[in-house]
């Protein structure tokens, strides 16, 4: 159902379910006129600051829409995920997994490539625009006929039949305690450059598959996986720069932070064609990209109390200490040390850990880990 000021929502229930979902999206702009750009926050339902992001953001996209300033079209889903607004457990918020299956909300995700590998065949050729255009029309029939097994799926599917004919899609998320850092495609890595200035990155994180096929590589990673399959006869190019912006942490809900990243969104919408407003001189990096093998993984040698001694932000040497952790009982004191030269750009929130918990993540420059390589 659209209603006039260009709101639509979305059932995700089947009739035979349990419980009633509804999404809400907001379009701008024409489609066709320009680039499509698809916005989604919280799809980790309790990673709250994106979804404040959103609220300051649609302002700014509805006075620029009715100024005729939208150069294409916006979808913008402020809270992608009502399943996970629904969960809670002993009055605690839970929205990274899907209570019903056990499924991350953020993985899972169909790989339409597989199959257009195969629907593909004779319809490519040495015209990269009308590939593109080809392609998108396949993905889209190939999410049109998933079959959902689940309201979790079915939540997927809708995500996916609005995002992966897109441009642009940006997923904002947030770590458990971080600064702001992006992860996306290897091919992605010069478009997205413009994307970390702005929003004042200090990783970026590159990968050609991260594994458990999370959203943002749903709707990228088909592109370069199709040129591999097809060859240098048929160019295909990267041509969804899809990513995951983390918002720093989950406490970092503040009006100065959440319009200062709208700020930054909407000039990179400008700068990328998108919007007729001003993108003004692009900051200084604070980061390079670096490889998301490359990222090391501190683990918890033993339970006991959590003492951080590094600050998030700061670039670290191989064999510096990061953090104690005191044994409860007997007051026996480990140091972790990281093992790489790199960037602590996240770390947890709880202050008693227990035995291989994650207790920090240093972006190294070099590539040393393979397999799976986001956190569950």
């Amino acid at each position: 159902m659209r209603t006039a000021n260009h709101t639509i929502k979305h059932p995700i229930s089947a009739p035979h379910s349990s419980a009633q979902f509804e999404l809400t999206s907001y379009r701008y702009g024409t489609p066709g006129a320009g680039k499509k750009v698809y916005i989604q926050a919280a799809l980790h339902a309790d990673e709250v600051p994106g979804m404040l992001v959103a609220q300051f953001l649609r302002k700014r996209l509805e006075a620029l829409d009715a100024a005729g300033k939208v150069r294409g079209e916006i979808i913008l889903v402020p809270a992608a995920n009502p399943i996970g607004l629904s969960q809670a457990i002993h009055g605690a918020p839970f929205g990274r997994f899907d209570l019903t299956t056990g499924v991350n909300f953020n993985r899972a995700y169909k790989h339409v490539a597989e199959e257009l590998k195969t629907s593909l065949a004779g319809l490519l050729g040495p015209d990269a625009d009308a590939n593109v255009r080809t392609i998108r029309q396949h993905a889209l029939a190939s999410v049109a006929a998933w079959q959902p097994k689940s309201d979790g799926e079915a939540h997927k599917k809708l995500l996916l039949e609005m995002a992966i004919d897109a441009d642009i899609v940006l997923d904002l998320h947030c770590d458990n305690e971080a600064v702001l850092h992006i992860y996306a495609g290897t091919p992605l890595a010069d478009a997205i450059a413009p994307l970390a200035r702005l929003m004042g990155a200090h990783a970026v994180l590159l990968a050609l598959a991260a594994g458990g096929e999370p959203f943002d590589e749903a709707c990228s990673r088909l592109w370069w996986d199709l040129q591999a399959h097809f060859g240098d006869a048929f160019p295909i190019p990267p041509a969804c720069l899809s990513t995951t912006v983390e918002l720093r942490g989950e406490m970092d809900v503040s009006y100065e932070l959440a319009e200062q990243d709208a700020d930054a969104l909407a000039r990179f919408l400008a700068h990328a064609g998108v919007l007729d407003a001003e993108v003004g001189e692009l900051p200084a990096p604070l980061c390079e990209a670096t490889p998301l093998e490359g990222v090391e993984p501190i683990l918890a040698p033993h339970a006991g109390v959590l003492v951080y001694k590094r600050e998030m932000g700061e670039k670290l040497k191989a064999g510096d200490a990061v953090a104690d952790v005191i044994d409860a009982a007997s007051g026996a004191v480990t140091t972790v040390c990281c093992t790489v030269d790199g960037v602590l750009f996240a770390r947890t929130a709880h202050r008693h850990v227990l035995r291989g918990w994650n207790i920090g993540k240093i972006a190294g420059a070099q590539a040393f880990r393979s397999g799976d390589l986001l956190s569950q």
